[in-house]
């Protein structure tokens, strides 16, 4: 196995989403050494990569059923299960050593995002607020590097400003993968998928998305108002737009919304 095929089985260019929501909450608490970038980085791609591996394994059956998934490695067999859980334990491993080099109290607190890992899967087979259940996934990122900064969870140094930024990103990707879940739908209903989209009307979902929009714009607006302004503009024209490429845009909308904030953040 080469490392294209495991950057397209843990789809690497997701880490897209999160990293510069790492490297946010970074900044917010401080300034970080290189070190310190260097063993969030390795926490952060590990934290990645596990949580997409895990996926794809408990997901294996339902995604062979599903015409837009049936060619991923494991619904099309071109990946044993047995490389799937090593690739998931050098996965698991980069996250704990990052977590260990950085401080005591970020390896303490390893297991709370793979146990979220874990329970994203299995948690779509019963109830739609498994979209905002994936957001909070994400929204460990910021809040993740802030304890690799400070090496401390006290409210007096995290609130209000990191619990803003944490909870816009868990809407704002609740928002992108319900999105993505409007694809799914036929799909979802006939494999018992409790998605959001494959539970409600198409409109339900629409509006979802378009309350959701608003909520993140302002609590995003705490890193930077322009930069929030830019991406609010980039993923509002994506939604109107819709067409036939609305997947691939709708992507690169998101995931350029993070770093769209890192940078103004530095301006």
């Amino acid at each position: 196995m080469d490392l294209k095929q495991i950057a397209s089985f843990v789809k690497i260019e997701h880490t897209l989403f999160s990293l510069p929501f790492v490297f946010i909450g970074a900044l917010m608490a401080g300034d970080p050494t290189y070190a310190q970038y260097l063993w969030i980085l390795v926490a952060a791609v590990g934290a990645r990569g596990l949580a997409m591996g895990l996926n794809r394994i408990i997901d294996r059956n339902i995604d062979a059923e599903n015409p837009r998934t049936a060619k991923r490695h494991l619904a099309s067999g071109s990946m044993s299960l047995k490389t799937a859980w090593i690739l998931c334990g050098i996965f698991l491993g980069m996250l704990v050593l990052g977590a260990a080099m950085l401080n005591p109290l970020c390896l303490y607190l390893s297991p709370i995002p793979v146990i979220a890992f874990v329970v994203y899967p299995y948690l779509k087979r019963f109830t739609w607020l498994c979209h905002w259940w994936l957001g909070g996934c994400l929204a460990l990122a910021p809040a993740g590097a802030w304890v690799a900064i400070t090496g401390e969870i006290s409210s007096n140094s995290w609130y209000p400003d990191l619990l803003y930024v944490s909870l816009g990103v868990l809407v704002w990707i609740a928002a992108f993968d319900l999105g993505y879940a409007q694809m799914d739908i036929e799909s979802d209903k006939k494999n018992g998928v409790k998605s959001f989209p494959a539970t409600f009307q198409p409109p339900v979902t629409m509006a979802a998305m378009l309350i959701s929009m608003p909520l993140w714009a302002v609590a995003f607006s705490i890193v930077s108002p322009t930069g929030t302004l830019i991406s609010l503009g980039f993923v509002t024209t994506v939604l109107i737009a819709g067409g036939n490429n609305f997947q691939d845009w709708w992507f690169r909308a998101h995931a350029s919304t993070g770093w769209i904030l890192l940078i103004a953040m530095q301006l």
